[in-house]
């Protein structure tokens, strides 16, 4: 479709249909870098655009198009910002669809509306499997069926917490150093009580949940695409989530190994 010489109506559209797959990409977990090439080809892909740019920051979206000789910008804010890998892949699927295609603008609009309406698990489903793939964890570490077992009743306890205290709009460092001390303290009675065998393993596999894998791998993508100000963005985030995880294990073993507890 080709925007009429007097449609700056379409323009816009365009841009508010480029900016809402930028955001939810970017709020979905996805690298700055894709948003950013994924924004940039929804908005040249139809003509009489002659310049369309993107800059974008894991909190943030600003986009910038010419129309005719005017220049229409969008800027967008992205606070809360949660790992669901599948609409990633469908706003993907939808970007190229419409960049090698005819469709609408309003159709697109409207698809795009309905990705962002998908329900992602619900929260018991979330917890029983991600308890479930900490619980292989303590295996893969070396640990016995009982330390499986103690691994999985633990984790589920701190997922479950976790999910609840995220309500409340709690910052990232707080919900795990929580997280990492309540596993900590668990795995401790796992074992005073004979469900685990091997303390270290079982609080491994608890707090690997925690662990924030998806910031590590964005930032080293980012920074690996030139994107130093998310890279290095993202690094501080997996930093300080490592190191309230650190905290949270470290305050309960030194009370534990001072005989407090």
């Amino acid at each position: 479709m080709d925007l009429n010489d007097n449609n700056r109506k379409e323009a816009k559209q365009l841009l508010l249909l480029a900016t809402l797959a930028g955001k939810i990409m970017l709020k979905n977990g996805a690298e700055t870098y894709r948003v950013e090439d994924t924004i940039e080809r929804i908005c040249k892909s139809r003509k009489n655009i002659k310049y369309a740019d993107a800059f974008v920051t894991p909190t943030g979206i600003f986009i910038s198009l010419e129309y005719k000789g005017e220049m229409m910008t969008y800027l967008v804010r992205v606070k809360s910002i949660k790992i669901d890998l599948n609409k990633i892949n469908l706003v993907n699927d939808f970007s190229r669809e419409f960049v090698g295609s005819n469709m609408s603008i309003g159709k697109g609009l409207e698809k795009l509306k309905k990705i962002n309406k998908i329900k992602n698990y619900n929260i018991l489903t979330k917890t029983l499997f991600g308890s479930l793939a900490c619980a292989f964890f303590s295996l893969l570490f070396g640990g016995t069926f009982f330390d499986f077992i103690a691994s999985y009743l633990v984790s589920f306890v701190v997922l479950t917490t976790v999910n609840q205290i995220s309500k409340y709009k709690m910052t990232f460092f707080i919900n795990n150093f929580i997280g990492a001390t309540l596993a900590s303290v668990l795995s401790l009675l796992a074992v005073k009580i004979g469900i685990g065998k091997n303390m270290d393993i079982i609080i491994i596999g608890s707090i690997m949940s925690l662990v924030p894998g998806v910031a590590i791998a964005n930032a080293m993508r980012d920074t690996i695409s030139g994107d130093f100000l998310s890279g290095l963005s993202r690094g501080m985030e997996a930093v300080f989530s490592a190191l309230a995880i650190a905290f949270g294990v470290g305050l309960v073993l030194n009370v534990y190994f001072k005989g407090l507890i």
